[in-house]
């Protein structure tokens, strides 16, 4: 008896012994197998090749080519140094007068924009006023040298060309389709440190009265401009051009996110006149005029706020021969209405020369219509030197 009861302990300690193994190993084998966080399978993530949510790389990619950096020279004008004809100096000197240094030549930075296959190049007038030299520098490498075609200081703009072949060129875009609040990116070579790109949005449309330009229609943008940036472009999101970095407002010559840059409507109509005539023709009548503040509107007893006061009229100019006299507001050209002296400006320098325009005016409180013959607009003084 006591035999069987020692083999029936035994046998229950044993089946006891299994049963807790057996317990123990099959969970956990279940639980590997379910991938349990005990034991963790390791996740590979790989990038994407789709464009990633909020990138502007293909407006970038598309751009960036077609803008470049202009490097320009100027030597400053001096009189012959003394020694600049004697043998024994032009053997070591050449003919480069002795007085002027390394230092005398200038150069500047800034950036342009290829509009066309034939080379011909978008940038700021200031960039390029001025300039002995000017060479442009390809972001492939390639560097040659450009000629002005021609200059528009009134507008700041400038047109020079290169002989390259195979050149990259921008799309142009829809300037007047913009809109306060839309994406831009910025494009050019800020204080030479490499071409650039940075992003804002339009902040404001029609710009004026900045006293920058004779004529001026900003388009305002937070995006960053910096010195270099001069000339460059100003893309939307799919990498068209919508205008042309001219100028910046700051206090400390930096970036303060008030940057102002023309329309590329207005490029557009520069470049294409000073490729025909090396020069922008324009309208002209022969007046001075002054906005109508409430001051003056009050002082004078008039109902109106808009239009433009004639302030001097230009002896046997158009309007002094249409009969347009001192104290008139003029009120529409051409049936257009005049808001303030800008805007009359800018329609004036619209009508080509030599043809008839009407203009509305209002004198003592009456409205009358006379015909004027407009003249062309004197070219600037720095051009017809």
């Amino acid at each position: 008896m006591r035999r069987f009861w020692l083999l029936f302990a035994q046998t229950v300690t044993i089946a006891l012994a299994l049963y807790f193994v057996y317990g123990a190993l099959r969970p956990a084998s279940r639980v590997q197998q379910l991938g349990s966080p005990a034991k963790p399978v390791p996740v590979v993530e790989t990038a994407s090749s789709s464009l990633a949510p909020g990138s502007y790389r293909d407006a970038a990619a598309r751009a960036m080519p077609a803008v470049v950096n202009i490097l320009t020279m100027q030597v400053p004008k001096r009189g012959a140094h003394p020694l600049a004809r004697d043998p024994f100096f032009k053997r070591f000197f050449g003919d480069r007068d002795p007085g002027l240094d390394d230092d005398d030549l200038r150069n500047s930075l800034g950036s342009g924009v290829i509009v066309s296959h034939e080379g011909y190049i978008l940038t700021n007038n200031h960039v390029v006023e001025g300039a002995d030299e000017i060479e442009v520098v390809l972001t492939d490498g390639r560097k040659a040298p450009a000629k002005i075609v021609g200059l528009d200081p009134e507008t700041d703009l400038a047109v020079i060309k290169i002989d390259l072949d195979k050149l990259p060129v921008i799309v142009l875009g829809q300037s007047e389709l913009a809109r306060v609040g839309d994406v831009v990116l910025a494009i050019g070579n800020p204080f030479g440190v490499g071409q650039t790109v940075t992003m804002g949005i339009i902040s404001a449309l029609g710009r004026n009265n900045l006293h920058i330009n004779s004529f001026e229609n900003f388009i305002q943008t937070d995006a960053a401009i910096n010195f270099g940036n001069s000339g460059g472009a100003l893309v939307d999101t799919r990498g068209n051009l919508i205008g042309i970095n001219t100028a910046i407002y700051s206090q400390s010559g930096g970036s303060v996110g008030i940057g102002f840059a023309i329309p590329v409507s207005t490029a557009k109509t520069v470049m294409e006149a000073i490729i025909k005539d090396g020069h922008v023709v324009r309208g002209w009548i022969g007046v001075e005029t002054q906005d109508i503040t409430p001051e003056l509107a009050q002082s004078f007893g008039l109902q109106r706020t808009s239009g433009a006061i004639i302030a001097g009229v230009v002896r046997n100019g158009p309007a002094d021969k249409a009969g347009i006299v001192p104290g008139d507001i003029l009120l529409a050209v051409d049936g257009k209405p005049v808001g303030d002296t800008t805007e009359m400006l800018n329609l004036i320098a619209q009508l080509p020369p030599g043809g008839k325009a009407k203009m509305t005016v209002l004198r003592k409180n009456r409205e009358a219509a006379l015909d004027v013959v407009v003249g062309k607009r004197p070219i600037p003084k720095e051009l017809s030197k």
